[in-house]
C-alpha cells in the first residue's frame, strides 16, 4: 500500500504528513468505526476487508523506511557505505609499517640477546 492510499484510508488529506500520534490516533477511531464483530453477519465480510486494509495503512504510516521519508522529504539512499574501507586504511600503513620498518628484526634482536646473555633459571629456556 502506497502512503498516499494509506493516509486518505485513515482520514488525512492527501498531502499532509501526520505525525505518528495522530496516525495512531486515526487508526483507533477508524478500528472503533470498522471492527468486524460490531457488524450484523451479511456485512461482517465486508468490515473485515475494510478492517485488513486500514491495519495494512497503519503499519504503512508507522514504518521506519516511510516515517523518514514523510519527516525528511527524502528516500533513503545508502550513499555512504563506500567509505567504510577507507577508514581502515591507517591501521594497514601501520601493521605494513612496522613489519617493513623492522618487525622482524625485534625477533631476530631477542633471539640474539637471549644466545648472548643465557638465563640462569632452570625452568626457563
Amino acid at each position: 500500500m502506497r502512503g498516499d492510499e494509506a493516509r486518505v484510508l485513515l482520514g488525512f488529506p492527501h498531502n499532509s504528513r501526520p505525525t505518528p500520534s495522530q496516525v495512531k490516533a486515526a487508526f483507533k477511531k477508524k478500528v472503533w468505526e470498522s471492527h468486524p464483530d460490531l457488524f450484523p453477519v451479511n456485512e461482517k465480510l465486508k468490515a473485515e476487508s475494510r478492517f485488513k486494509r486500514i491495519s495494512e495503512a497503519y503499519s504503512c504510516l508507522l514504518s521506519a523506511t516511510y516515517s523518514r521519508v514523510v519527516r525528511t522529504g527524502v528516500p533513503r539512499t545508502h550513499g555512504g557505505r563506500g567509505n567504510r574501507a577507507l577508514i581502515g586504511i591507517p591501521f594497514l600503513f601501520i601493521i605494513l609499517g612496522t613489519i617493513g620498518l623492522g618487525g622482524f628484526n625485534a625477533s631476530r634482536a631477542y633471539k640474539k640477546q637471549r644466545e648472548d646473555y643465557p638465563s640462569h633459571n632452570p625452568f626457563l629456556p
